[in-house]
């Protein structure tokens, strides 16, 4: 990874913590799939994770990250997750981010 690119990266990650009651929601975007997870950043576990990977579908990005983010909060509703705080490491908030985090609004869970 480039050092620019790690710089972001902790200057985002130094203002958020997840905790059992407040998972941090962690964003990884390629060029062909999208991926989020719930983490515990206090016992370092992951509690809850979806991938666009596991939709099998032609449709664009934007579709299928918003679809990724309402299967990641059913899966956390599922697990009695209602909030998070949302990481999106050093992604810009836009695109295949930000219809993630609508979709995972959209499927209950408050971010």
């Amino acid at each position: 990874m480039q050092n620019s690119k790690i710089r972001k990266i902790k200057k985002v990650r130094n203002k958020i913590i997840g905790d059992a009651l407040r998972p941090r929601l962690a964003v990884f975007r390629s060029l062909k799939n999208i991926s989020a997870q719930l983490i515990d950043d206090k016992k370092g576990i992951t509690i809850v994770a979806a991938s666009s990977s596991e939709i099998k579908s032609g449709e664009n990005n934007i579709k299928v990250a918003t679809e990724v983010g309402k299967i990641l909060a059913k899966k956390a509703v599922e697990k009695k997750i209602t909030t998070a705080v949302f990481d999106r490491r050093a992604y810009r908030y836009q695109g295949k981010v930000k219809a993630l985090a609508e979709g995972a609004r959209a499927g209950g869970l408050k971010i």
